[in-house]
């Protein structure tokens, strides 16, 4: 097995100078080292093939007991130091202090291809970072951001990746709805890659304790290797770079509207400076369309993270990071103009993203309200989001009065659609009809343009809960079929039609299947 190592994170920032691996805060510096925890019995469940081919390896190097050793943190590859990096950030809204990479341990980075991956260990053990938890993870966790990250790729939604998951073979006490009965459950440990693992609160923590020197030292590495296209630091530059990364945490949350992604836990230490999604915990997919909605049971009587409020989250954030970076421009009104420029900027795509999910590619001034008026019939009654767009691709034009034939299965109570909700739906598919008569697509082209955009299948929480089940009693065979559907979400698969369906009732409030907690 052969890597391209090329570390440049440990490299090029300033380490902790405290080599003990003990609970601390830590001053000064952007990581800490820290070794990954010794496993009883690691035993690999699946690899992802395309991860494999991105770090420049093979299925024979992922069948071998060293690629299991060192991806399940039982040895360190040679003339590597693992390490876990140092943030802070806003949790639910307030200042939490240093956070950092509790449960998280950073490998090596690897060049392959042009490209550069950071890749680390979730659920290694016990770091700087860990304050009172112990660094570990569970099997049904780990199921999650295994297949969800993959999934996220495949849906075109920017994303960290995972390359494998593996049994610890220890047992983690987790009390998973915080209500005071933990248990035993299965270890597992999960590697994931990206680019780069820097968020918000990377740079947060430093303005916070006013050390703008690690913070400059910070964001001029930041431009240099993931911002490349800006030049040399400067007040401009910082200003550009803020920019930036504002368009992409924009084109990232516009994403997850389209998708009917809900991430849960949009806390500052959980956004990717590079506008992927990062960190896996408590998210969901709609199942009814609904604004409201939120994963999360800790965010259960707020909704801060609900679907509907994670565009304005996404700018709260991003004023936090203005805050942060300030020091180095010492001028507000370029960082109050790019928040601005977001808000507006979000009325436009947003807009745009739904017209595409409509098959409308004219633009119309009555479209920001026919949508609206879309929307809130939506939340008359349950309707599944999935369901509901990828059926519409196969609305007819000429056929307006066969339009709630089309999305009957979206219902989760067909027989609340009557009276004035049926006669809502059927205007607003007259209107629908009406409006794709000033589009020049055919209805068959239409439909295959849809169908790019409105996916067939995601991972609905039932879904990964049954695998889940299945895992925990040594049966991994869903986990790969649920991996080998999400690989092509836009394609029919008829193989695979027995996943595109309305979450069961039984699911609608079982623990797992519907929402999940920060340990989940």
């Amino acid at each position: 097995m052969k890597l391209n190592i090329n570390n440049v994170f440990s490299k090029e920032l300033p380490a902790d100078s405290v080599l003990e691996n003990e609970r601390r805060q830590v001053y000064n510096a952007c990581f800490s080292y820290a070794s990954p925890k010794q496993t009883a019995k690691p035993t690999l469940l699946h690899v992802s093939p395309s991860m494999l081919k991105n770090l420049g390896l093979s299925s024979i190097d992922a069948k071998s007991k060293y690629f299991l050793n060192i991806f399940s943190g039982n040895q360190v590859l040679e003339s590597t130091k693992p390490y876990a990096m140092c943030y802070g950030g806003h949790q639910f809204g307030n200042w939490a202090g240093q956070l950092g990479d509790g449960r998280a341990i950073n490998l090596f980075e690897i060049k392959q291809n042009n490209n550069q991956w950071q890749v680390q260990l979730k659920g290694a053990g016990v770091t700087p970072y860990s304050r009172t938890a112990d660094g570990l993870a569970v099997l049904r966790s780990s199921v999650r951001e295994y297949l969800c990250s993959e999934a996220m790729f495949y849906l075109g939604v920017p994303t960290t990746r995972a390359l494998s998951l593996s049994l610890s073979g220890d047992k983690v006490l987790r009390d998973v709805m915080y209500d005071g009965n933990p248990a035993y459950e299965k270890g597992a440990v999960v590697c994931r890659a990206a680019e780069s693992f820097l968020r918000f609160g990377s740079y947060q923590i430093f303005a916070s304790r006013q050390d703008n020197y690690t913070l400059k030292t910070l964001v001029d590495y930041t431009i240099k290797h993931h911002f490349t296209g800006l030049g040399t630091p400067s007040k401009d530059t910082y200003i550009q770079f803020f920019k930036t990364v504002s368009e992409r945490t924009l084109n990232l949350i516009i994403h997850w509207q389209r998708v009917g992604f809900v991430h849960g836990v949009m806390n500052t230490d959980n956004m990717s400076i590079l506008g992927l999604t990062i960190d896996y915990g408590p998210y969901g997919w709609l199942e009814g369309f609904d604004y409201g909605w939120t994963p999360n049971t800790t965010d259960r009587q707020h909704k801060r993270y609900r679907f509907g409020n994670q565009i304005n989250i996404g700018l709260w954030n991003l004023l936090q990071l203005a805050n942060a970076i300030y020091p180095l421009i010492n001028e507000a009104e370029p960082l109050e103009a790019i928040l601005n420029e977001y808000k507006t900027n979000f009325e436009i795509k947003s807009l745009a993203m739904m017209r595409s999910k409509l098959g409308l590619e004219m633009a119309d001034k009555n479209d920001e309200k026919f949508i609206l008026d879309l929307e809130d019939i939506l939340h008359q009654t349950e309707t599944d989001m999935t369901i509901f767009f990828r059926q519409i691709s196969n609305f007819e034009k000429k056929k307006p009065s066969e339009g709630l034939k089309l999305i009957h299965d979206a219902f989760y109570a067909p027989s609340e659609v009557v009276g004035d909700i049926k006669k809502r739906w059927e205007n607003w598919f007259n209107a629908y009809a009406e409006r794709l008569q000033c589009e020049t697509c055919l209805d068959k082209a239409r439909k295959e343009k849809m169908n790019l955009v409105n996916p067939k299948y995601v991972l609905r929480n039932y879904m990964s809960q049954l695998a889940i089940d299945k895992a925990d009693n040594g049966d991994y065979g869903l986990l790969d079929e649920l991996f080998k559907m999400l690989q092509n979400p836009y394609s029919e698969q008829p193989e695979y039609n027995n996943w595109f369906a309305k979450r069961p009732d039984w699911a609608r409030d079982k623990v797992g299947c519907s929402m999940l907690s920060c340990s989940s």
